[in-house]
């Protein structure tokens, strides 16, 4: 197989991945939207707690990343040093890159989730919905990661996709004037 061959492959089993990603994104939202019972508008205050509350997870796998790279610098002679000293041992540029990727999805995926809160009248079943994509792509991105872009990619888009939809979703509400 030649290089053009392998890297159409390749981005074949990544176009499909973030197609699937699109299609679970669009489902769980959508079941999370019809399963929030009607009720009251909550407060401001309650639905930013429960957005706060289901971020707890979101930002639990910041630290599992965080702990992941200082746990493999510390038993690594070359790379007890820091990244400062040098490249760093590939478990260790991986596991920086992993960190690199959450710190960034959960940059974007936080304020997003505070926003929808912000937004929506009664967010509970839509920020969990989030809160376990976030966490169910994480988990499909780390184990994939070594693997290469097409084994990383459903993971990668898992964590993406629903926190795009969900700005998407708060700034349509919010042009439509259907803020809660």
């Amino acid at each position: 197989m030649t290089r053009d061959e392998a890297f159409r492959r390749e981005q074949r089993r990544v176009a499909v991945s973030m197609a699937l990603a699109v299609l679970i994104t669009a489902v769980v939202l959508a079941l999370a939207a019809f399963r929030e019972p009607e009720g009251p508008v909550l407060p401001v205050a309650e639905r930013l707690q429960i957005a706060l509350r289901a971020d707890v997870f979101v930002v639990a796998w910041l630290a599992a990343a965080i702990g992941t790279v200082a746990r493999l610098r510390f038993v690594s002679r070359d790379d007890i040093a820091g990244s400062s000293q040098g490249a760093g041992s590939r478990p260790v540029r991986e596991a920086g890159a992993i960190l690199q990727n959450t710190a960034e999805q959960v940059i974007l995926a936080v304020p997003t989730h505070l926003a929808l809160a912000a937004i929506l009248a009664r967010p509970t079943a839509m920020l969990a919905a989030l809160a376990g994509l976030f966490c169910v792509g994480r988990a499909l991105f780390w184990a994939g990661y070594g693997r290469g872009a097409g084994a990383r990619a459903l993971g990668f888009a898992l964590t993406f996709y629903p926190s795009v939809a969900a700005l998407g979703f708060s700034a349509a509400l919010l042009l439509l004037g259907r803020a809660g």
